[in-house]
């Protein structure tokens, strides 16, 4: 079940909601009552087990800051 978020117009509350469907009523505003709120845009997060690590000098180069040749 996903969760949106929605904004009360009235008093700029925001909550959220865990709603079956996406295309389900908006809650009423549990702050003040107004019966239409406004979803919002909200962002997400992904959870990465591990993520790549790119080398940053070539092999070849003794140098720190790797060389004109590196193409990482």
């Amino acid at each position: 079940m996903p969760i949106f978020e929605y904004e009360c117009p009235s008093c700029g509350f925001v909550n959220e909601a865990l709603v079956n469907n996406a295309d389900a009523k908006a809650p009423a505003c549990p702050q003040c009552g107004h019966k239409k709120t406004r979803k919002k845009v909200s962002g997400f997060s992904a959870v990465v087990k591990s993520a790549p690590t790119a080398p940053t000098k070539c092999q070849t180069c003794p140098s720190a800051g790797g060389c004109a040749g590196f193409q990482g």
